[in-house]
């Protein structure tokens, strides 16, 4: 269960319902049979957080203009089927069927002497660009000479490597100095040395709810108490991606006042939403009021392949005048995942903070990685970037269209950059095709792993890295994993397509 339990008010409880559409069955569906129906998908898509305490029956009652009785006995039937808690005196609160919680274990990469069996739709992560990758490489061993007269290492980073980020900040909008520049060991290295500077043990951290799964087990394994905020959709475009919920984000601001909120605004990871300037600006005040800092994560925040660079927001830090906001960003969705750089931007004493907190890890990031980013970030970013961006368009083009023909009642909203898709699996459990793709050939991301509590049950995350001509084969092979579900599959291998490439 969530840290903070929350009271969900019977307005509030109202509009949720009112956005929970369920398909029509044939015939009659009794109204208790309905709701609690559309209480059970607000829960399992984690627009309803674990562990908020729901309306009493008669206040309910009264805000859906409904009887008690039929109030009472959704609740009931939601007791029984594990999705709602009562005790008296205390009322009720949601909760998830016992075993709904995700596998422990990380979803890891498929070792490389295994690709040609697996095929990886789990890890969101571009091959390398060539051969702009081999030629920067080349040109960073001929400057590395230089660098190997002293010991090797840079706290806050190599002063060549963080005046390019510095200007590639100002770039976008956010005039940057290479003194609030921190270079780390990847991005995964810049959340946690945040997170252990600015985050104390049992301190709560407010979360999207989908987030990126490795940084919530990060936060937890720090003794974070998650406070997850559901994303919210557009009756109006179902066919966009989610956006921030704001009244939803106020109350939790201002109930549970968290230490930190940490934000995927661009091109957000798992569900691709790209979060417009003005609520930036809305939730950057809504957290100044709070008190509370926020963490955002712009490891996406290059790849807008379907929209100009001029219709992109400008970064969060860019409208925040109190040092309210630390970004984080990498190197390895962009250029490569093997390339293991990664920034923080923050204020010049807490980069001094960071960098004399990290010689107790990792001391310092490699200068030949460095070297190399700085020749990618550098002149030639232009180029390298269109290079990938072509990639994803055509991968994202092709998988949306293999999956719409393959496996129309699954529901997803087109991006316009990233590198994730969130798909609804039309009521099929994302752990179970988890583990039968795993034992049949297919690496599947379970959208329970990206939710605080076991939530996002139904749904699966697919990136857009898999080449264009290979996508209809790819989505076949999860065709036939869903349809072996469905019908019964226990486990054992299923016979699947080949992957052509």
């Amino acid at each position: 269960m969530a840290d903070w339990q929350s009271s969900v008010t019977p307005p509030a409880l109202a509009r949720l319902l009112g956005s929970a559409r369920l398909p029509d069955p044939p015939g009659h569906r009794p109204a208790y049979r309905a709701l609690a129906g559309q209480i059970r998908l607000l829960i399992s898509e984690g627009r309803l957080p674990v562990g908020a305490r729901l309306p009493a029956e008669r206040e309910l009652a009264g805000a859906l203009a409904l009887s008690r009785t039929t109030i009472a006995t959704a609740y009931d039937t939601l007791r029984a089927e594990g999705y709602l808690r009562s005790r008296r005196g205390s009322g009720s609160w949601t909760t998830l069927p016992e075993g709904s919680d995700p596998p422990s274990d990380a979803l890891h990469p498929v070792p490389p002497d295994q690709a040609g069996r697996i095929l990886d739709l789990g890890v969101a992560a571009l091959p390398a660009p060539q051969p702009f990758l081999g030629e920067a490489a080349a040109r960073a061993v001929e400057r590395l000479p230089a660098y190997t007269r002293g010991h090797g290492h840079y706290p806050t980073g190599l002063p060549v490597l963080r005046e390019a980020l510095a200007r590639r900040f100002t770039a976008r909008g956010l005039a940057t100095t290479p003194d609030q520049i921190l270079v780390t060991t990847g991005a995964m290295g810049a959340l946690h040395l945040v997170q252990r500077a600015l985050v104390g043990r049992g301190d709560r951290v407010a979360v999207e709810a989908p987030s990126y799964a490795h940084t919530l087990q990060g936060l937890r394994l720090g003794g974070a108490r998650l406070v997850p905020v559901p994303m919210a959709r557009s009756t109006a475009h179902p066919s966009r991606p989610p956006h921030w919920d704001l009244a939803e984000w106020r109350r939790v601001l201002q109930g549970a006042t968290p230490r930190l909120a940490y934000l995927i605004p661009d091109f957000h990871n798992p569900t691709g939403a790209l979060i417009p300037e003005e609520q930036r600006r809305e939730l950057l005040a809504a957290a100044r009021t709070a008190g509370t800092l926020l963490l955002v994560d712009e490891t996406m925040a290059e790849l807008g392949w379907g929209l100009p660079d001029a219709g992109l927001p400008r970064p969060m830090a860019a409208l925040d005048r109190s040092a309210q906001v630390v970004t984080v960003g990498s190197a390895a969705k962009l250029l490569w995942g093997g390339l293991r750089v990664g920034w923080v931007r923050a204020a010049p004493a807490l980069v001094r903070r960071l960098a004399a907190d990290r010689v107790y890890t990792d001391v310092g990031t490699p200068v030949l990685d460095q070297l190399i980013a700085t020749e990618l970030i550098g002149e030639r970013l232009g180029e390298v970037r269109e290079h990938q961006l072509a990639r994803l368009r055509e991968s994202a083009g092709a998988l949306g269209t293999a999956l719409r023909e393959r496996l129309p009642d699954w529901r997803f909203a087109e991006p316009v950059g990233g590198l994730t898709l969130w798909l609804d699996t039309g009521g099929l459990s994302g752990t179970a095709l988890a583990e039968a793709g795993e034992r049949s050939g297919l690496r599947i991301a379970a959208g329970a792993r990206f939710g605080v509590d076991g939530a996002f049950e139904g749904y699966v995350r697919i990136p857009f890295t898999v080449p264009g001509p290979a996508a209809g084969t790819a989505v076949d092979r999860l065709a036939a994993t869903a349809a072996a579900i469905r019908a019964g599959y226990r486990g054992g291998p299923a016979a699947l397509p080949p992957l052509a490439v």
